[in-house]
């Protein structure tokens, strides 16, 4: 049997395609996640960051869209805690997502009084334990949020499948 090898742009038609994002997932000093209400849905809890920009990296899309979302310019380390398989079969949308969930550590009761939201993305942010959280956010991305603040705890990274 012979290999026959396509050109990139037909071979791309044969792969399964994803769009992307990359976040940080914050906590204040006592160890309570930082989330942000999404405009777009009332019902959406989520970490500063979004879409990948083409030609960007994972990791400058979560620090660039870090400082668009919250005025938080983060010169912290790389450290991934999670990834997102979003599978998008049997839905209006034309390919799966994929996303990249990294530590932005803790921050300050300072940094925290000082975040500055984009009114067009976000109307407001909240500091509660994970437990709080659990009764306010949709189940799926309730389990996000416990997965990645486990990873967070135990050195590990989480895998999500959904």
């Amino acid at each position: 049997m012979t290999n026959t090898w396509l050109p990139p742009e037909e071979y791309v038609e044969t792969i399964a395609r994803a769009t992307s994002y990359a976040c940080l997932y914050f906590t204040d000093n006592r160890g309570r996640p930082v989330q942000l209400k999404a405009a777009y849905n009332t019902e959406t809890w989520q970490w500063p960051g979004g879409n990948m920009d083409h030609g960007e990296t994972p990791w400058e899309c979560a620090v660039r869209e870090c400082l668009e979302e919250t005025g938080i310019a983060f010169e912290g380390e790389k450290k991934l805690l999670g990834v997102q398989f979003i599978s998008r079969r049997g839905h209006d949308w034309p390919t799966n997502h994929v996303g990249f969930i990294f530590d932005g550590g803790t921050l300050t009761d300072d940094e925290i009084a000082g975040i500055i939201l984009d009114p067009a993305e976000h109307t407001e942010f909240r500091v509660q334990t994970v437990r709080e959280w659990e009764g306010i956010m949709t189940p799926v991305n309730f389990a996000r949020l416990g997965a990645v603040d486990e990873a967070r705890r135990t050195g590990t990274v989480a895998y999500l499948e959904c």
